[in-house]
């Protein structure tokens, strides 16, 4: 977890949010001009920096980051100090995450109660957010085994283009599916097959880099999208996902076996075609059937 740290007396050159002098906290008049200001979004970043912006009318810092369920968040211009100051936040008995400041020097008794107050009006607004935020992902993820679903899929494609092609560094689309499926269905069940798509999503999860995504498009169509990769990390992923499921006794059992198509992307490249050209070797590759990967 990330830390704060808090300076005290007059600004550092470090803090990175001070526009103002110190001044005396009004809870009144500037408490609820605060919480004015933190009602107007529902963007976990935005209301951070909201509230690192006006905090820091009042507290010297340098950094701050929250941390909870939800992707930890960091202030814009966050610098590390040399110490690390937390505060919980607690709404009705019911913990919604962590803030850590980044500071270079002890923190007064009246700083500390100036921070406390603070954090009052961040409470709800930040409740909130991480409603609004998990709603959100909850739109964007699978039902049954926990991955992202196509409309993420189609978001963070879209983002891992213009990020490819403003970095220069290439993307790579695996798309797979499992052979036989329609037959476990029909043979034992929908409930077997329910098991085997999670169990086979699992697979696929150990097999991947942290910085790679994985989705399902509905039935038994996944996709990963894998950036910063190379001939050799598919490859490599290939083989893990294999291995996965030779290691996975359910899998073993049903005689799970799958298919993988792969491309890298092309400059001139929409996501229609990026999509299209792994699908086409996806379909290369099922008509094989071999552990080879496909990739055109």
């Amino acid at each position: 977890m990330q830390s704060l740290n808090i300076l005290e007396g007059r600004f550092s050159e470090f803090n990175a949010f001070s526009t103002f002098e110190t001044v005396s906290f009004d809870k009144n008049k500037r408490g609820l001009q605060l919480l004015e200001q933190l009602q107007t979004t529902l963007d976990l970043k935005q209301l951070l920096n909201k509230f690192a912006m006006e905090a820091a009318k009042y507290i010297d810092f340098s950094g701050l980051t929250f941390s909870s369920d939800c992707p930890d968040v960091t202030v814009r211009g966050s610098r590390k100090g040399k110490y690390e100051r937390q505060f919980e936040l607690v709404i009705e008995n019911n913990y919604l995450g962590t803030l850590t400041y980044a500071i270079n020097s002890s923190m007064s008794s009246t700083n500390y109660k100036i921070l406390k107050e603070l954090h009052q009006y961040l409470l709800y607004p930040i409740k909130n957010a991480i409603a609004y935020n998990n709603a959100l992902m909850l739109a964007m993820q699978d039902g049954l085994t926990g991955l992202g679903n196509r409309r993420y899929f189609d978001k963070q494609l879209h983002r891992a283009i213009t990020h490819s092609n403003r970095q220069k560094t290439d993307v790579g689309l695996v798309v797979c599916d499992l052979n036989k499926f329609k037959a476990i269905n029909d043979s034992f069940g929908h409930h077997i097959g329910d098991n085997v798509l999670i169990h086979f999503a699992n697979a696929l999860k150990s097999s991947v880099r942290e910085s790679d995504s994985i989705f399902r498009f509905g039935g038994d169509e996944f996709v990963l999208l894998v950036e910063d990769a190379s001939r050799e990390s598919l490859d490599i992923i290939n083989q893990r996902i294999h291995q996965a499921i030779t290691n996975d006794p359910l899998l073993m059992k049903y005689q799970v076996t799958c298919s993988l198509g792969a491309t890298f992307l092309n400059r001139a490249d929409t996501a229609i075609s990026f999509f299209e050209r792994a699908d086409q070797a996806l379909y290369r590759r099922k008509m094989n059937m071999t552990h080879k990967l496909s990739v055109i």
